[in-house]
């Protein structure tokens, strides 16, 4: 089997929930899968960037921004999902190469 169909079970739960990405964290201790952890990583940066930026937006009293922000957070889950279920490393566009940068930490 190829790293792509060993991890595609473990990238798509990262996608699901944050609490999802902490799984899959888990799941892709042993056997470590370079695939899992390209997309957990994004995952985890969709799911922080999210909820970080629905807070500012709720202090700032911006509320009714927050459901634009709740439908681009679905459509890049959804990308970062397919993406993983079609078993392609497919970065998301300007965030993707950042989120595999700061989140070195994910094994």
């Amino acid at each position: 089997m190829t790293a792509e169909k060993e991890g595609r079970t473990t990238a798509s739960i990262a996608y699901l929930t944050i609490v999802g990405s902490l799984i899959a964290m888990s799941m892709n201790m042993e056997p470590k899968n370079a695939f899992s952890r390209f997309h957990i990583r994004q995952a985890f940066g969709i799911h922080v960037m999210y909820h970080a930026l629905a807070i500012v937006l709720t202090f700032t009293g911006i509320v009714q921004a927050s459901f634009w922000l709740f439908i681009l957070y679905i459509v890049i889950a959804l990308y970062g999902l397919l993406s993983a279920l079609n078993q392609q490393k497919k970065s998301l566009p300007w965030i993707g190469p950042f989120f595999q940068k700061w989140f070195t930490f994910i094994p």
